[in-house]
């Protein structure tokens, strides 16, 4: 008997340790499947280092999920699903635009969608001509599409809060580079537009305003003509000295920029005769002063030029005739008169007939 009950719990002992062993394994290989559902990489980019994925505004994680899927980017639906309830992410939804990274997991997935952490998009405002090319520049990257921004735009009532028209918001837009939120609302990009412009016209950016006895549009409006005849930053200054002297001098500025705007075909190379002809109150050829507003998004180099504007005694000038970008400065017409022809016979050298 001995015998029999020594044999008997030795095997009862080996089923305990053979239970135990089972279950040991059991748990390990679970807790190894719930790290690698938590941790390893799952991300699938389709041999790309990174991806952006956008969360648009309104959506349910129900929505987030789904495009996650249908873009292939998750390996795993239902552990990743698993993981999102476990972290709350359905009342941590927030619209945006995310960066994915090769090998991230579906919990830095998740952690990055839920903070609402986004990537900014990065817009430069540069020689738009028209409210339609501000309106495509920034609708082309922000979840408010350019249909919302030039309806936005062109809504008199809105515009007019902040002290403008339609001829003169042009002159809000200050060129730069700027950042901003993907779900930036066209409310939201104008009132951002705004602030710049704010922030752009300082205490001594305005003292100098004065002592031109200009407002911030009239400026930008003057600039946005020189914007379109120079490139040249070392003489852009003294074109402004040129148009502010016509200015102070009751003279027609004539400037072609400005002809060409009316025109509304921004290929014209060459102003005839026919163009000086065009009723518009942007002809400055047949109306005194400043036209009612910019004709482009001037660059900051030309405000800033016209704001410290050569002081010259300038009151012609015309591009010079090896098409270098430069120009000829004169002050009495007779010299301006040679100047011009020599430019006119290299057009036609040229035949560059309009």
């Amino acid at each position: 008997m001995a015998k029999t009950g020594k044999r008997k719990l030795s095997l009862i002992f080996k089923v305990i340790i053979a239970l135990i062993v089972f279950v040991m394994l059991i748990g390990g290989y679970s807790s190894y499947q719930i790290y690698d559902a938590v941790y390893q990489p799952h991300v699938i980019l389709k041999g790309k280092e990174t991806a952006f994925f956008y969360v648009h505004t309104g959506w349910k994680m129900e929505d987030v999920m789904n495009s996650l899927y249908e873009k292939n980017y998750i390996a795993n639906r239902s552990v990743f699903e698993w993981l999102a309830e476990r972290k709350n992410y359905k009342n941590h939804v927030y619209p945006g635009r995310y960066l994915l990274k090769k090998k991230m997991s579906n919990n830095e997935i998740i952690n990055l969608l839920r903070s609402g952490k986004q990537s900014p998009v990065v817009v430069t405002t540069d020689m738009a001509r028209s409210l339609q090319d501000i309106a495509s520049m920034f609708g082309h990257v922000l979840e408010a599409d350019s249909a919302k921004i030039i309806d936005l735009l062109k809504d008199k009532e809105y515009i007019s809060k902040f002290g403008f028209d339609s001829r003169t918001l042009m002159s809000m837009f200050i060129a730069n580079t700027y950042k901003l939120n993907w779900n930036t609302s066209a409310e939201q990009f104008f009132e951002r537009m705004y602030k710049e412009y704010r922030k752009f016209w300082n205490e001594n950016r305005k003292e100098k305003l004065e002592e031109l006895n200009f407002t911030p549009v009239e400026a930008t409006t003057l600039a946005s003509i020189i914007e379109m005849e120079s490139k040249k930053k070392d003489e852009k200054p003294v074109i402004a000295g040129v148009y502010i002297n016509r200015l102070r001098k009751d003279m027609f500025l004539q400037a072609d920029p400005t002809i060409i705007f009316a025109t509304g075909d921004f290929t014209v190379k060459r102003v005839l005769k026919k163009h000086l002809e065009i009723n518009s109150p942007y002809n400055t050829y047949i109306h005194l002063g400043l036209p009612p507003g910019p004709i482009c998004i001037p660059s900051i180099s030309s405000i800033d030029a016209v704001l410290d504007y050569d002081k010259n005694n300038y009151i012609y000038f015309c591009a010079k005739d090896d098409f270098s970008g430069y120009h000829n400065f004169s002050e009495t017409y007779a010299q301006h008169a040679i100047n011009a022809r020599k430019y006119q016979n290299a057009l036609n050298r040229n035949n560059i007939k309009k």
